[in-house]
């Protein structure tokens, strides 16, 4: 709502494996919910349950002032913000047009610069968590816009999330998201790795993955690790040395068994040779084998 006295209508277009449980959040927002999909039957189960539904981005920017897009890619996007049937066509000043795909950086800032022309606010704030964490309310939002849009979105984005950060101008949403999910990735990459160097040693990977999974909920994974306001080598005073030094020491000496026992059953492990090449720099501590030549 932010200054609003009256919470703001709220428009979602794109009902898919993602949009369909934000969207579905959205239907006890007291401004009301109106959806809008490409495929009609997507739309039947939200007005079964009481939102309105309109065919096109430019009819829903009639009816919201808040439009939530979740499509598949940029052109998509691009489409439904300034297309022929577009929400610009429609869109009143000071409506908040806030994407939630992951588009391209540069997307977000030319789509911004012609909202701004029709004094419309455009967002970049794609979500972290999955079709469960929305499902739960929980996801992660990462928003780049105006603190004016923030303000005006933080009502009806507390449906669907329970985090939501502002990660500064139009594109820092976008640029946080390719950030996270390079992690993400990299991290699924490694877990192949450590299947097949597993799967040599002829080990059930099924319990592996258990066993890293219980894990991981405990110790929290590679986000364990990110408390630092900066990725500067940390000076030996500092409060974090002798902790990511420690994080270290055990890195390495964990790394060089894996990589020496992929050698005897000749699985090529590259990510892990990469990961102890540059672990130590990575965490802002010199590597052991640096430490101990200095």
């Amino acid at each position: 709502m932010g200054e609003h006295a009256t919470p703001d209508p709220v428009g979602f277009i794109g009902l898919g494996n993602m949009g369909a449980p934000m969207a579905r959040r959205l239907l006890e927002w007291p401004g009301g919910l109106t959806v809008c999909d490409l495929r009609p039957d997507a739309m039947l189960p939200f007005i079964d349950a009481g939102a309105q539904s309109v065919s096109t981005p430019a009819e829903l920017a009639e009816r919201a002032r808040v439009l939530c897009v979740t499509v598949i890619d940029d052109a998509q996007v691009r489409d439904v913000v300034a297309g022929p049937h577009g929400a610009l066509r429609t869109a009143t000043p000071g409506t908040v047009i806030a994407v939630h795909s992951t588009i391209s950086d540069r997307t977000a800032e030319q789509l911004a610069a012609l909202c701004a022309e029709r004094d419309v606010e455009f967002v970049d704030a794609p979500v972290s968590g999955g079709a469960p964490g929305a499902a739960k309310g929980a996801l992660a939002v990462m928003v780049g816009g105006s603190e004016l849009a923030v303000r005006r979105i933080r009502g009806p984005f507390g449906c669907f999330s329970n985090l939501l950060v502002h990660a500064g101008p139009v594109g820092a949403g976008t640029r946080m998201k390719l950030a996270r999910n390079l992690l993400h990735f990299v991290a699924f990459t490694a877990a192949t790795e450590a299947q097949r160097l597993a799967e040599a040693a002829g080990l059930d990977i099924g319990t592996l993955g258990k066993v890293v999974r219980h894990t991981d909920a405990i110790t929290g994974g590679p986000g364990a690790i990110m408390l630092r306001d900066t990725t500067a080598a940390i000076d030996p005073d500092d409060f974090w040395h002798p902790i990511l030094s420690h994080v270290r020491d055990l890195g390495e000496k964990d790394l060089g068994l894996a990589l020496e026992l992929g050698t005897r059953l000749d699985i090529p492990l590259p990510l892990a040779a990469a990961a102890l090449a540059r672990l130590g720099r990575g965490l802002g501590v010199a590597a052991r084998i640096e430490q101990d030549a200095g």
